[in-house]
């Protein structure tokens, strides 16, 4: 290597290179930068995260097997003094069907939910068989940008049937509502961040030829499909409850403590959070602190259990609910699941202030920008997940009683 001045204002910049033969081959050439820094700790996560899940499990498995199957055994009972004697799930069986308020916006955020499900289980598909390659910076995102748009149609299919099957008759305000909710926020978050980086004079700011092609992506594409998915979706059967709906509404009883709305979406949603946040650790610290994440087999099977540990957290406080005579399960089973993106919001705060400490107010926006886009989208899945666990739970135990 040397540098030779040609004249006053010019130096030539010339180097040499001696190629050696290497034993890697060309199909290997990544591993050596693609191996965990700890295995062990992954390891660590996945036994933690699992020991959550048998734990859940056992519990649900016992109410399953033990309660339910008592209850409905009971309930099922030619004896009428038992039946007046009956308290509980049962006693809600006119109610528990009944819409839900809001119904049209519980509706978005399961669509979205959906949408948002099948592009991360497929971008983790991908990614897992090797599809993503480090060498080719930007996949992951350009691959999950693209899947959310597909994936559109899923979007305005569960949200246009769930809003139908509630007794919706406005298919034109579900798809307006789909399509600008979850993309509309992001968007306006985007560009907030952006224009904190170009007021910063930043090379990390997104151009706008980029910019434009989103759009076009979200107009030309993502619109489009998220329409024909929502006219399918409004075409198809709706969803009958197995119980008659009562006229009049029941008088809910006066909740104990631990389930009123508050406290009981904290304690779902710290149990989901505890079987992910180990790994939440070494994405965070990839991003932040531009390392290579590679371990997409551990990475999936996360993404198991914690679809895994939201249902059953959503299925037991929903069944504590029902037996406290409080049919309002709709909502509930959404905040309750969706809970956990307030700790992984936290748990960003604790690492900024703990790994990053970025001085200047741009970084600080960019930061907490992307955290609240992650985190919005977090509670969106997760709530979808405890929503339809929730309705499948419900659907099952009152399809199985009789009701005179």
């Amino acid at each position: 290597m040397n540098l030779t001045p040609k004249s006053d204002n010019e130096v030539v910049f010339t180097y040499s290179v001696r190629w050696e033969k290497s034993d890697k081959s060309w199909a290997t050439r990544w591993d050596q930068y693609l191996q965990a820094i700890d295995p062990k700790i992954h390891w660590f996560s996945l036994i933690n995260s699992a020991v959550i899940v048998m734990f859940l499990s056992a519990m649900l498995g016992l109410i399953l097997m033990r309660a339910l199957h008592k209850d409905i055994a009971r309930y099922n009972a030619d004896d009428s003094e038992d039946l007046q004697e009956d308290f509980g799930w049962k006693l809600v069986h006119g109610d528990v069907f009944r819409p839900p308020q809001s119904f049209q916006y519980l509706s978005v955020i399961l669509g979205s939910g959906y949408q948002l499900f099948w592009m991360v289980l497929t971008t983790l598909v991908i990614a897992l068989l090797g599809f993503l390659s480090p060498s080719s910076r930007g996949s992951l995102t350009t691959a999950m940008l693209l899947l959310y748009i597909i994936y559109g149609f899923s979007a305005g299919f569960n949200s246009a049937h769930t809003y139908h099957s509630f007794g919706g008759k406005s298919l034109k305000r579900i798809v307006i509502m789909t399509t600008l909710f979850v993309p509309g926020v992001c968007w306006t978050l985007l560009m907030l961040i952006n224009l904190c980086l170009m007021a910063a004079n930043s090379s990390a700011a997104a151009p706008a030829g980029t910019l434009l092609g989103v759009m076009a992506l979200w107009f030309v594409v993502s619109i489009p499909l998220t329409i024909a998915g929502a006219y399918f979706g409004y075409k198809r059967k709706t969803i009958d409850p197995p119980v008659r709906v009562n006229q009049i509404p029941r008088q809910i009883p006066e909740q104990p403590w631990y389930l009123r709305p508050i406290p009981s979406a904290l304690m779902g949603g710290v149990l989901t959070f505890g079987a992910i946040f180990i790994e939440l650790y070494f994405i965070m610290n990839s991003i932040w602190f531009h390392k290579v994440y590679y371990v997409f087999g551990f990475l999936f099977l996360v993404f198991v259990i914690l679809v895994v540990t939201t249902a059953e957290v959503t299925v037991l406080l929903t069944y504590f609910h029902l037996c406290s005579e409080d049919y309002r399960w709709h909502w509930r089973s959404m905040y309750t699941a969706g809970a956990s993106a307030l700790y992984v919001f936290l748990y960003g705060v604790f690492f900024y202030f703990s790994r990053l400490r970025l001085a200047s107010f741009a970084s600080l926006v960019i930061y907490f920008g992307w955290m609240s886009i992650v985190c919005l989208l977090f509670f969106v899945l997760t709530g979808a997940i405890g929503f339809v666990a929730s309705h499948l739970f419900i659907r099952r135990i009152y399809s199985a009683i009789k009701i005179d």
